[in-house]
């Protein structure tokens, strides 16, 4: 059950939550994904003090604070909580540590150590429904605070791999030659994910987003047997909710086509299609057709000159739907990136999106 939160949501926090319905808005909303990182000097004097990553995550105040940074400083139009998209993974039984070199995770390979994982309730990972609960009462309506998980099959490659893939090569074997125990082991990630989303809107997220950011790696026969029913699974169990659910795809540009048939409002891509051709591909467009979509800068892009910034933004907004488009990134903000090009950045879709004519026809 969603969280009896009531605040007044200004303009502001109204924008990001109109476009992901497709409706009329102001102007662009924007956020960024990892907007709450170690490109913000605020950032890195709470992670200081905090010690290690993972006792951030765990430490509701500090998690708290640092989701809330961003947009005191930069003036993005949401929040989204601060986590990790494995912390549902050290539930399930698996030993979770962040070292200099990424996530590691205590791979499973077996069908006797996939039988062994459980499927934990979402009161299990109370710290971050306590960081949510935070997070809500901190941001009081300024703007709406996102939840988000991993994706079945991209936690799955987490648990398989016991670290960040390369060639998924532990991953792909159990997929093709054991994929009774690969189904065993989707199933049980996203039951978990299904709980673990649902504990986040309780506690008070007002969207939520699933991150598949390995999907990529996948044909699209694969991605149909072994990720889009799961995901589908995931986004039909939240429904009931009644908020607005954003699937992001990274790499998937050769999926698009069964992306868009999954039951998502909004669908994020990345960077490597134009934002129109993406929409075409997902299938976005018919009358009536509300579904958003969100992206699509390349991070790289806030590197360069601001003029050429400026362009890069204006031609994704002339790509974009006038209704049901809200900016972000193709892929999380990279930590070297100069926070006054990510500020202007900002200020440019306010300043942009408020020019693009909203007619009050359906997006076309």
């Amino acid at each position: 059950m969603a969280c009896e939160m009531t605040e007044p949501l200004n303009n502001q926090a109204n924008r990001f939550l109109q476009a992901c319905a497709g409706a009329k808005v102001d102007t662009t909303p924007i956020w960024i994904m990892r907007q709450a990182g170690r490109y913000l000097p605020d950032y890195q004097r709470t992670r200081a003090r905090a010690g290690d990553f993972l006792t951030l995550c765990k430490t509701p105040e500090l998690a708290c604070e640092v989701t809330v940074q961003p947009v005191e400083r930069l003036g993005v139009d949401a929040a989204i909580l601060f986590s990790d998209i494995l912390i549902p993974l050290e539930a399930m039984g698996l030993p979770l540590a962040f070292t200099e070199e990424g996530p590691k995770v205590r791979p499973v390979r077996s069908g006797e150590e996939i039988e062994a994982l459980r499927v934990p309730e979402a009161a299990e990972c109370g710290f971050v429904m306590e960081a949510v609960r935070l997070c809500r009462r901190e941001l009081a309506g300024r703007v709406p605070l996102i939840g988000f998980a991993g994706a079945p099959f991209t936690m799955l490659t987490y648990a398989v791999e016991g670290q960040t893939g390369k060639q998924f090569v532990a991953t792909k074997k159990l997929l093709f030659a054991a994929p009774e125990q690969a189904h065993l082991l989707l199933d049980k990630i996203t039951e978990t994910v299904i709980a673990y989303l649902r504990g986040q809107v309780a506690a008070g997220a007002q969207a939520l987003q699933l991150f598949d950011s390995w999907v990529g790696v996948l044909g699209v026969e694969d991605f149909v047997t072994f990720a889009a029913p799961y995901v589908r699974r995931v986004l039909t169990a939240l429904r009931p909710l009644g908020v607005p659910l954003i699937y992001f795809a990274n790499g998937g540009a050769a999926l698009l086509e069964e992306v868009g048939k999954l039951p998502a409002d909004v669908f994020a891509l990345d960077w490597r299609l134009p934002i129109g051709l993406g929409r075409q591909r997902l299938g976005i467009g018919g009358p009536g057709d509300r579904r958003a979509v969100q992206g699509n800068l390349d991070p790289m892009v806030l590197f360069g000159p601001v003029p050429e910034l400026e362009r890069r933004v204006r031609a994704i907004l002339a790509d974009a739907p006038p209704r049901g488009h809200v900016f972000n990134l193709g892929h999380g903000i990279l930590p070297e990136t100069p926070v006054p090009h990510v500020q202007a950045l900002v200020e440019m879709v306010h300043r942009l999106g408020a020019a693009v004519p909203r007619d009050g026809r359906d997006p076309a």
